[in-house]
């Protein structure tokens, strides 16, 4: 590894390897010494303890996400169907690629506590900023009074999202898309409006299915 940060990147990488298809977040800091390649003290040096993995595993997960809502505010103009079609694919990509659900994990206060300033300050600035941005779009979607909508929503998709994973449900079933869609509509005060059809999710499935091929081509040929 040439720099600090790239060999940190490396080993969160690889940490997300070890941890795919698991339910609770097993792995520590020595088990990433064989996996790795790298040295105890290395890796002992860029997490100084068990939560600093666990929150540099977690900044990770949400950079990821953040990139997704933003590619999917690019792709998709109307409000709702963008917020629908954006926490479908962070739905398909955790169950396709056996992601950890870091929503077992995280926001935990005592991890935090526990973690480097560093990395904690990393992770409640990410996180707010998802959250923020998930505010946002549901205001877009169009204000419904009554109930706060957002904390609803927000903690209706830790749910779901924890709940998915552990039923092992299949990333390629449209009706798990449409039913998720169906009770975030409802969720949100919107029963009144359309969501995507069971069609429509199917077109996107091919679609999410024929891009996963071609990564997969063009990683094996690298």
């Amino acid at each position: 590894m040439s720099s600090w940060k790239q060999r940190e990147q490396y080993l969160v990488q690889v940490a997300q390897r070890c941890l795919q298809g698991h339910k609770t977040f097993d792995l520590c800091r020595s088990h990433l010494v064989n996996a790795s390649q790298i040295s105890k003290g290395t890796i002992y040096n860029h997490f100084t303890t068990e939560a600093d993995l666990i929150l540099a595993v977690s900044c990770c997960e949400y950079e990821y996400w953040l990139g997704l809502a933003k590619q999917d505010l690019k792709e998709h103009q109307e409000p709702l169907t963008c917020f629908l079609y954006h926490h479908c694919n962070r739905l398909y990509y955790t169950l396709s690629e056996k992601r950890f659900v870091v929503d077992r994990v995280m926001p935990n206060q005592d991890l935090l506590n526990q973690g480097n300033e560093l990395l904690r300050l990393r992770f409640e600035t990410l996180y707010e900023e998802y959250v923020s941005l998930n505010k946002r779009m549901i205001l877009d979607i169009g204000e419904v009074a009554g109930f706060d909508r957002a904390e609803l929503v927000m903690n209706y998709l830790r749910g779901a999202m924890i709940n998915s994973d552990d039923a092992d449900k299949h990333f390629g079933d449209v009706q798990l898309y449409y039913q998720f869609s169906y009770a975030l509509s409802q969720l949100m005060g919107h029963s009144d409006r359309r969501i995507p059809t069971k069609q429509a999710f199917a077109a996107w499935l091919s679609a999410k299915h024929r891009e996963k091929h071609q990564v997969t081509i063009i990683n094996s040929a690298a």
